[in-house]
């Protein structure tokens, strides 16, 4: 299952504290078209706590409606918002505050505040530290997002009932494994990067093989590839040369060719074509 996104927005908060220089920051994520403020760093209070915000109400309410940022320099006598979270922000004692949405899609997916505790502007220093931290998320969240869908497509492949002859589709989810084994490497969450990788191997166990037969997986005469080696191997499988290789995984050439170097020599073979079609035979590769 994916990790909550919970995480991605602590690691936002703390960027965005250390970014702005502020120190009260808070923020939460949107669920059926309600915002909740759930993470919060630098409070001295539990009033804003589990708070749902609605679409057009307060500061977060309008933010959330029309997509765009907005400061006020004294929250309770503004009057660009709503006050139905006053009581609240009184009790927090704060006062000038400016809230960023999270849009990923063109869809709102949570609200990042920063406040100080007297009515002075925040600057726009603080107002572009908070967006930028707020854009960081919103493409985390974006990959996290692509992630799960192109892991709905390989645990589809993988349960799908064995086809004979192989499907015409073969080379396009070889590509999808390949690029996926690619992503995994950038994705920072450990569990998230897992999954990812688990699905892949669900993939290699399926029926997809040439001629309908199932990739070999005795285990005591496959070689051990290490991850990066099969990330290299899975973009030759492709055709790609060494350079297009490494730009699909943010390495350099070098590195690359170094580790096709290294599975060649595990796979007992002498080019890069004999160590791909190695590879699929002990069922590395799809």
């Amino acid at each position: 299952m994916r990790p909550h996104d919970a995480d991605a927005f602590r690691h936002a908060l703390r960027l965005a504290r250390q970014r702005t220089g502020v120190r009260c920051v808070f923020g939460g994520e949107v669920g059926d078209g309600t915002l909740r403020l759930t993470e919060f760093t630098g409070t001295l209070t539990d009033s804003m706590s589990g708070l749902r915000v609605g679409p057009g109400r307060g500061l977060g309410g309008y933010v959330l409606t029309h997509q765009r940022p907005l400061a006020v320099n004294d929250y309770v006598p503004a009057t660009s918002i709503t006050h139905d979270y006053d009581n609240p922000v009184r009790q927090e004692g704060i006062r000038a505050i400016v809230a960023a949405p999270v849009t990923v899609r063109s869809g709102v997916r949570g609200v990042l505040y920063a406040a100080v505790r007297d009515a002075a502007p925040l600057g726009e220093r603080a107002t572009a530290a908070l967006m930028e931290a707020a854009r960081r998320l919103a493409g985390e969240l974006a990959v996290r997002d692509e992630v799960d869908r192109r892991v709905r497509l390989l645990e589809a492949a993988a349960e799908a009932p064995p086809q004979a002859p192989p499907s015409p589709g073969l080379d396009a989810l070889r590509d999808l494994h390949a690029e996926l084994r690619g992503i995994a490497h950038e994705i920072e969450d450990t569990a998230l990067r897992d999954r990812l990788r688990h699905a892949c191997d669900r993939f290699l166990r399926a029926e997809t093989a040439p001629d309908g037969e199932r990739p070999e997986a005795g285990p005591a005469g496959r070689p051990r590839l290490s991850a990066r080696e099969l990330d290299v191997l899975s973009y030759v499988a492709l055709g790609c040369t060494n350079a297009e290789a490494a730009q699909y995984l943010c390495l350099e050439p070098e590195t690359v060719k170094a580790y096709l170097r290294s599975a060649t020599r595990k796979l007992g073979v002498h080019s890069r074509h004999h160590a791909v079609a190695a590879a699929r035979r002990h069922g590395l590769l799809p």
